[in-house]
């Protein structure tokens, strides 16, 4: 394994890493603009939509805290083993870091889903 491989795999982890940090900041605004909604006067289904969007916005933070520590150590542990590795294990390190861009992928699917259902739930309750 050639070392512009080691630093083409972490380039992406970082900009996977830089990416969730986007969303997480994104979404704790979010939450605090869900708050402010929240604030009005609501219909029952509109406050089944609040507390359905605060339960997503927890969970999914959760999800970028715990995607975003996995790419981390994969970054930190390919830096250190994958130039010294043996080819079962430099195909492991590979296989691990398409393990995770395949999870960072389906986040990001889910975190896009989520960003366009709180814009829908604004765009309702403001009209």
């Amino acid at each position: 394994m050639v070392q512009t491989d080691v630093s083409q795999l972490s380039g992406e982890c970082n900009a996977w890493r830089e990416t969730l940090r986007t969303y997480r900041d994104e979404f704790s605004h979010d939450k605090v603009r869900l708050q402010k909604a929240a604030a009005h006067a609501l219909t029952k289904d509109q406050l089944q939509a609040v507390e359905h969007l605060q339960n997503q916005f927890h969970i999914q933070l959760i999800n970028i805290h715990d995607l975003k520590q996995a790419i981390k150590m994969h970054d930190r542990k390919m830096n250190l083993e994958l130039s010294a590795a043996s080819p079962e294990q430099q195909d492991a390190l590979l296989a691990e870091h398409e393990e995770l861009y395949g999870q960072y992928q389906s986040l990001e699917h889910t975190l896009q889903e989520l960003r366009s259902e709180f814009d829908q739930f604004l765009n309702r309750s403001h009209s």
